[in-house]
């Protein structure tokens, strides 16, 4: 009989070839070893009563940035240095300051 359970049946045999399925209790009694797993590249899919409800998945790669962006972001930083005043000797204006 077609309708709303072939469609779960479907989703579920698509989970079952490409991901790892574990129970809310799995998940609660395995969490570091299921973070581990998940941080290796693996997705785990979380069931509750057989039904899936959630996917612990690793994070994206963080972009880098490029060598010449870098390099640009380094030149825009030492103009910025250069236009700033040089720095004296302080030593001199703190002990003015505690002369007063």
């Amino acid at each position: 009989m077609p309708g709303a359970r072939d469609g779960y049946l479907t989703s579920r045999l698509c989970y079952s070839a490409a991901m790892r399925q574990v129970s809310i209790r799995e998940l609660h009694i395995h969490t570091s070893e299921l973070v581990r797993a998940t941080a290796a590249g693996e997705i785990i899919v979380i069931e509750r009563r057989g039904q899936p409800v959630a996917e612990l998945r690793p994070l994206s790669a963080v972009p880098r940035l490029s060598a010449r962006k870098k390099a640009l972001l380094f030149e825009a930083m030492q103009e910025m240095w250069n236009r700033m005043p040089p720095a004296g000797d302080s030593t001199k204006i703190i002990e003015e300051d505690r002369d007063r």
